[in-house]
């Protein structure tokens, strides 16, 4: 077995959730609540298939976002491995949604962070073991930084004055 830690490739603004998935029906499932969400929204997503064909299917809204989610489906090449990239908007906004799939087994992350996503391989395949989603702690907020904290989230609508 070989582990593997495999880059996120990506703009810095854009937010991605990675996940696990069992069905190609994933695919279209994913779709239909994405734009049922947010309406509007700018978005691209990957399934890699574990069986069958074993294709990376791919749909979206935006051929940005597509193509980010098509490059990292091939980079880590995990069986059932469902990557969605969005553009102009946050998880919070569709995070249930795909956790709610029938066909979503577990969710990895959901971030804009620098993410690395750890992988093993064996002989039949790859498998994410997990993600690695920013970095480190640098400490404890202050007063000062948690009134920071509380601003910015009114400050875009996600809390109420």
């Amino acid at each position: 077995m070989k582990f593997l830690n495999i880059s996120i490739e990506k703009p810095e603004e854009i937010n991605f959730i990675l996940a696990q998935s069992h069905f190609i029906k994933t695919v279209e499932d994913s779709y239909e609540v994405l734009v049922e969400a947010v309406p509007g929204l700018k978005f691209g997503l990957a399934f890699c298939e574990a069986s069958g064909v074993k294709k990376i299917r791919k749909a979206g809204t935006d051929q940005e976002m597509i193509n980010l989610a098509v490059k990292n489906a091939k980079k880590v090449s995990a069986g059932h491995s469902l990557f969605i990239f969005l553009k102009n908007a946050f998880p919070i906004n569709v995070l249930n949604r795909i956790k709610n799939l029938s066909e979503v087994v577990n969710v990895f992350c959901a971030t804009a962070n620098p993410a690395e996503v750890i992988v093993a391989e064996t002989n039949l395949g790859r498998s994410i073991l997990g993600v690695v989603d920013g970095n480190s702690p640098a400490g404890v907020e202050n007063e000062k930084e948690e009134k920071e904290r509380k601003d910015f989230l009114r400050k875009i609508g996600y809390k109420s004055s």
